[in-house]
């Protein structure tokens, strides 16, 4: 398995750490090196990677800004000079949050932690669904069939997907992206990398966030002129 990395950080001793360190890990492979976070931006629009490197001070667009312009949320591994951002870190669900300088062993740390959640077995959805307007989720040991009319938002929480419904929430183990692929595009659309939501069940939009039923949600900047386009607005 070969996970394909990005480097974004504009200490340049800090890129040339990095850069050997992901040497030592043959599962790595760097298609990106950039010292400007905006280079890097523009970069991860176009191509999908695996694994994002991250340094959390840049002039310009810092790198939790990076990352709530990203239209998907690769796995994050945070790195900084400063423990000031542990908490940001955590809200953002990184994978990992490594404090320069980077030591072999607490780097090695992270990138297992990466592989463990690439290579963790799935089991969100049975068999074939030949209905197209309906999902089953395994939970507890059975499968449940959803109507997707009945699926108000779908909310990652850090290694599960939380599915809420008209009459409560089903907590499964799965990705974001898998559900996304699963879920009928023509009446859902992921607002955000923690959320996916039914286009339907929309209450009303302000300028960064969308309410449905009782929750506000938030909208990334990256998505939201498509959202807009798949609304019906006079």
């Amino acid at each position: 398995m070969k996970l394909k990395c990005v480097i974004v950080d504009d200490e340049l001793m800090a890129r040339l750490s990095l850069e050997r360190l992901c040497e030592k890990r043959e599962e790595l492979e760097i298609i990106g090196i950039f010292d400007q976070s905006t280079e890097g931006l523009n970069f991860l629009r176009e191509k999908i990677v695996d694994v994002l490197f991250l340094d959390v001070e840049m002039p310009g667009l810092n790198g939790l800004e990076l990352l709530d312009q990203l239209s998907y949320m690769p796995s994050v591994i945070l790195t900084t000079s400063k423990t000031e951002y542990a908490f940001d870190a955590f809200q953002y669900q990184v994978t990992d949050y490594l404090k320069k300088p980077i030591s072999l062993p607490r780097f090695m740390q992270a990138v297992d932690k990466v592989i463990d959640k690439k290579t963790a077995v799935k089991a969100p959805v049975a068999p074939k669904n030949t209905d197209p307007n309906e999902i089953y989720v395994k939970t507890e040991g059975r499968y449940i069939r959803i109507e997707y009319d009945n699926i108000l938002y779908v909310e990652n929480v850090g290694d599960y997907v939380k599915i809420r419904t008209n009459q409560g929430s089903h907590i499964v183990y799965a990705t974001m992206k898998n559900l996304e692929e699963k879920l009928n595009p023509k009446f859902f659309f992921r607002v955000h990398r923690s959320f996916i939501i039914n286009l339907s069940k929309i209450v009303d939009i302000e300028e960064s966030n969308l309410v449905i039923a009782d929750k506000v949600i938030p909208i990334s900047r990256a998505n939201k002129p498509e959202l807009l386009e798949k609304l019906n607005i006079l």
